[in-house]
């Protein structure tokens, strides 16, 4: 009988969790929504939601085992949005609203955290972004919201503090965006103090894969998960899903098609990007690095423009197209303002290039043909991939695995025309999620002796892999030409 290990996932829009065995069979598992709160540039969740519904997922998940299997459980490990924010009391209970990795309140700190410690994020490769956990932090501080009882928490770090029923330390990787030293470990104390920051009401770093604690009484109570569960520190959800494919030898690199597009690779060193595009997290073994970054390109921008299409079931009608395959327009498929990688443009709007005139993406909606508007904004999205891809080569290998995951892996068309476009095999998981990748993380974590490489390549079970086709080569590689001309003559990149 093999250990299960639990992987919990409190994304945007839901909370998910997965109990899967050592050899990555999932044995249950449950999500619940969570619901969101926008006004301009805000953009909240109520922490007690994190637990609430995370909660909930977790004792619908735990109802559907056996008694003896529920007996099996051996660890937990939980992965959440890169940036959100909240503050707790003594006892890790959240005290005020939850600032998501996109509220842009406090994005007028932002070039005054850059120049708090210059030579520490150059020497970090960070540029702090304006929607980050730093500036969040300072605004919480100037406004009066980060009183002496309260203190900083990561969005996994209040639901691992409810689990344990104390406040526990955050994990390294979801403290880089708080401004954490990933080099020196350890939190820049004169640039916090710069920024008006109490050092002392952050959290403790840990490595991810470190025990925060035990399950406690009242979450047995509340969801059925035994007393005495160890929780292991977990990582970012771009990170998680990056474990969940097994994508951690060097040379390595993940994609994940969502709402956006987060690339993810693996190096023996810090990534410097003096742009700052590019950030690299620290990797729980064998003194690795994530690097990447994170486009706001994808499936998001099909949503905005073609509220109403089945991305799935669009692949036989994209199959189709065949002579129109050469008028498909340029993209840049954005559907709001500002990009962040491969280039950093807060200006940025989306566009689709028809007849020569860049068109908005609503705009482009009653020009073209629904199948036609999804193929360009499938093709836009590709070449943004490939340009990161181009991006990252000049700083560390990118020959090894490509993997992929995401809703955008659903469109069998889409993961071909990638694949063609980028010249690459995509190994797809069968099941690529960031609970699959804390369950991966919570083995490694929990297992004696165990290597994490081996623990994801046991767990992760490829889905499919779709090869490259040479026919289709000159035609998209024609493309990708024209793609990164119309982003020279717009001075985005430097072609």
């Amino acid at each position: 009988m093999t250990a299960l290990w639990i992987g919990i996932d409190l994304g945007t829009q839901s909370a998910k969790v997965s109990i899967v065995d050592d050899e990555g069979h999932v044995a249950a598992s449950s999500a619940a929504p969570l619901v969101s709160r926008r006004t301009g540039d805000r953009h909240e969740q109520d922490p007690q939601d994190w637990i609430n519904h995370a909660g909930s997922a977790l004792a619908v998940a735990l109802a559907s085992l056996a008694s003896t299997s529920v007996a099996r459980i051996a660890g937990v490990s939980i992965c959440a949005t890169s940036g959100t924010i909240t503050t707790v009391d003594a006892a890790g209970r959240p005290c005020s609203t939850g600032l998501m990795y996109d509220d842009a309140r406090a994005g007028a700190i932002g070039a005054e955290a850059n120049l708090s410690d210059p030579a520490r994020w150059a020497r970090l490769g960070y540029k702090i972004q304006p929607t980050w956990a730093l500036p969040k932090i300072a605004w919480l501080a100037r406004n009066g919201l980060l009183p002496k009882n309260r203190w900083v928490a990561h969005q996994a770090d209040v639901l691992a503090s409810a689990i344990v029923g104390t406040r526990v330390a955050s994990d390294w990787s979801h403290s880089l965006k708080s401004g954490y030293d990933l080099l020196a470990l350890e939190w820049p104390v004169c640039a916090l103090s710069a920024l008006g920051i109490d050092p002392d009401q952050l959290p403790s770093v840990v490595a991810p894969g470190t025990e925060l604690g035990r399950s406690g009484a009242s979450w047995a109570d509340v969801t059925g998960l035994p007393v005495g569960i160890p929780v292991f520190a977990g990582m970012t959800d771009g990170c998680a899903a990056q474990l969940s494919a097994a994508t951690l030898g060097l040379g390595d690199w993940h994609t994940t098609i969502g709402t956006t597009m987060v690339l993810k690779g693996v190096s023996d060193r810090i990534i410097i990007d003096d742009g700052g595009a590019v950030y690299s997290h620290r990797a729980p073994h064998d003194g690795l690095w994530f690097p990447g970054g994170a486009s706001s390109v994808g499936a998001g921008a099909i949503t905005a423009a073609l509220p109403s299409i089945n991305l799935a079931g669009a692949s036989a009608r994209l199959s189709g197209l065949g002579h129109r395959l050469s008028s498909i327009p340029t993209s840049y498929p954005l559907a709001g303002t500002g990009e962040r990688f491969p280039v950093i443009r807060p200006d940025a709007h989306g566009f689709v290039t028809v007849d020569g005139i860049d068109y908005s993406l609503s705009a482009a909606a009653t020009l073209l043909d629904p199948d036609l508007l999804l193929a360009s904004i499938m093709l836009g999205t590709a070449c943004v991939e490939r340009l990161s891809l181009e991006m990252m080569a000049r700083a560390a290998a990118v020959d090894g695995t490509l993997s992929s995951s995401g809703g955008g892996t659903y469109n069998e068309w889409w993961t071909q025309l990638r694949a063609d476009l980028l010249g690459r095999t995509i190994s797809i998981p069968r099941l690529s999620e960031g609970s699959i990748g804390m369950a991966v993380l919570a083995a490694w974590a929990g297992t004696a002796g165990s290597s994490l490489p081996e623990t994801a390549s046991r767990m992760s079970i490829v889905g499919r892999v779709v090869e490259p086709r040479s026919a289709p080569a000159a035609l998209w590689n024609d493309r990708y030409d024209r793609f990164v001309a119309e982003l020279g003559s717009k001075n985005w990149i430097t072609p």
